[in-house]
């Protein structure tokens, strides 16, 4: 019972860094696109190496502990399974990206309702790694992969501001919208951690499945948005300044 508190402790933070990430919108008129794409590019380093170090990693490790030689292939399905869920998901539900436009089914919900809906969906499998890494029973593992996430959710709640102001929604506004779209995490962070806590041998699945759909955003859906307006080379390099930063952070807390 103590992991799954701390894992929906974990979670609701790094949820409510989406909130924090948010705040300049609240006392700067004009946020630089060169800016934004940076620190998006640096939460998609931030969650290339999440992915990488502590999910797939540990995932393997724990599939060939339950299932000797089977590890890598029980990960391999995870994935799988966790970037067909979100591409489900995309295709289901209605929503909008920043700069992409809309995707999904049509839809008559307000412009800023479908924004919404698009973080949130990608929000969730960031609880739900959280959860799962403190599953694991490594609290250094799990804190780090917290931290981690909660880096990648500051630029992330910045660019769902920054359009609400656009919108003409008031400065505060836009900031608690944007600190109540990271606050699904701690839903998937409670059902991360509850369901390999009581059920170890879904552990190296629940890693996985987190992992392959991290993968799927960071694809799909971060790394195009960095790219779209002509700032790729320094969205680049904050990918590999969030990699280095994430990596760094796994191997001292981990």
């Amino acid at each position: 019972m103590n992991l799954i508190l701390l894992g929906l402790i974990a979670s609701f933070l790094a949820g409510l860094a989406s909130g924090i990430g948010a705040l300049p919108v609240a006392f700067f008129k004009k946020i630089p696109d060169k800016f934004v794409n940076t620190l998006l590019g640096g939460a998609a380093g931030v969650m290339l190496a999440a992915t990488s170090f502590s999910l797939i990693v540990p995932g393997i490790e724990y599939g060939n502990a339950i299932w000797p030689g089977y590890g890598v292939w029980v990960v391999v399905f995870g994935m799988l399974a966790g970037a067909v869920f979100l591409d489900r998901m995309d295709k289901w539900l209605p929503h909008e990206h920043f700069i992409m436009g809309p995707e999904g089914p049509d839809s008559s919900l307000r412009k800023v309702w479908l924004f919404i809906i698009a973080i949130t969906i990608h929000n969730f499998p960031e609880g739900l790694a959280v959860g799962v890494g403190f599953g694991t029973g490594d609290i250094g593992a799990g804190t780090s992969l917290a931290i981690g996430i909660g880096i990648q959710n500051m630029p992330e709640g910045l660019a769902v501001a920054l359009p609400l102001i656009g919108l003409g929604y008031n400065k505060w506004k836009a900031v608690g919208i944007a600190t109540l779209t990271g606050l699904v995490e701690p839903v998937g962070g409670l059902l991360g951690v509850a369901a390999v806590t009581f059920f170890r041998p879904v552990l190296p699945i629940g890693l996985a499945f987190a992992a392959g759909a991290m993968l799927f955003v960071i694809s799909d859906e971060i790394i195009p948005e960095t790219h779209s307006k002509g700032r790729s080379r320094i969205a680049t390099f904050g990918v590999m300044v969030g990699f280095v930063i994430m990596m760094a952070l796994d191997n001292l807390l981990g």
